[in-house]
């Protein structure tokens, strides 16, 4: 192995084994909130909002911790799907299609400051596809839900 190799080998390793992630910028369709609050404090503030607005927690997925078993250390990044039964039949009489889309998910991400960031795509950006198919009744759907995630989102990151 080349002198240059081996010097090269424990940059290579500390690049594979730690990563980083950029902050989330606004965007088309998304709302994003930051907050001073820690990332598992979020989550749980989240899971309040969501069930005080009437929703359910559906899923849950991120990557934090199977990196973490790969010895890959990254920022708390979590998925977390919200919806209720309500709302998918009424979907559902709407446009089959669209229910493709539920759980709809909020997107916390944790920051290097030590705060975290709570992001969603807003329902009627969700839906806006299916809008034609689904008419003014999944339009109104989707406005109902717009007010109720940026509700969700108010009350967590407070």
């Amino acid at each position: 192995m080349s002198i240059a190799r081996l010097f090269l080998f424990p940059f290579a390793f500390f690049a594979a084994t730690a990563a980083s992630a950029q902050s989330l910028a606004p965007r088309s369709g998304w709302e994003v909130h930051t907050s001073s609050k820690p990332y598992v404090q979020l989550i749980a503030n989240l899971k309040s909002a969501v069930k005080a607005e009437g929703l359910v927690v559906v899923t849950q997925a991120g990557p934090t911790k199977a990196a973490a078993n790969r010895g890959i250390v990254i920022p708390g990044n979590r998925v977390i799907g919200v919806f209720n039964n309500d709302y998918a039949v009424k979907i559902l009489e709407t446009s089959t299609a669209a229910m493709i889309e539920a759980p709809i998910r909020f997107y916390v991400t944790e920051e290097s400051d030590g705060g975290a960031t709570l992001s969603y795509k807003t329902p009627s950006h969700v839906f806006a596809p299916y809008m034609e198919e689904g008419g003014p009744v999944l339009s109104d759907l989707a406005s109902t839900l717009d007010a109720s995630f940026a509700a969700i989102a108010e009350a967590a990151v407070r």
